[in-house]
């Protein structure tokens, strides 16, 4: 584990409270669904964007990211890799502060795109797991 890292990742948990979850599924089974849930039970603002559901969790979903018309702090992204390029230029024009690849997702141009307009990137990695690791709710 990287220290830098670390810290970064619990400075952005701790931030930013807004969060788009990209992908979504209502399937409960799905890994979306979990982390999706776990964050609303910890006091993030959820806002679900998926094309093929209309709510989940009580909570409006939007086809997309241009679509919502609140700010956004992190977009979580639940997609598949090839898939991500599209999602952060959203996000860009957005004005997101954090673009959250999880775990498996993968995509260095995407990221290095997010970068170079000033957004924070996580890859590879699970935000109610990094959340679980930093704030001991295991």
């Amino acid at each position: 584990m990287e220290p830098q890292m670390n810290d970064e990742i619990k400075e952005i948990l701790t931030k930013y409270n807004t969060i788009a979850i990209v992908g979504i599924s209502n399937k409960p089974d799905r890994d979306s669904y979990i982390v999706a849930e776990y964050l609303l039970n910890h006091g993030y603002k959820i806002i679900p964007v998926n094309p093929n559901i209309d709510s989940i969790f009580g909570l409006k979903a939007y086809p997309d990211l241009l679509s919502i018309p609140d700010e956004i702090d992190i977009v979580d992204i639940f997609r598949r890799p090839e898939f991500v390029d599209e999602v952060v230029e959203q996000a860009i024009q957005k004005k997101a502060k954090v673009v959250w690849m999880q775990l498996g997702v993968v995509n260095e141009r995407a990221a290095k795109r997010a970068q170079d307009a000033g957004l924070k990137v996580v890859m590879n990695k699970c935000i109610k797991v990094e959340h679980m690791y930093r704030f001991g709710n295991f």
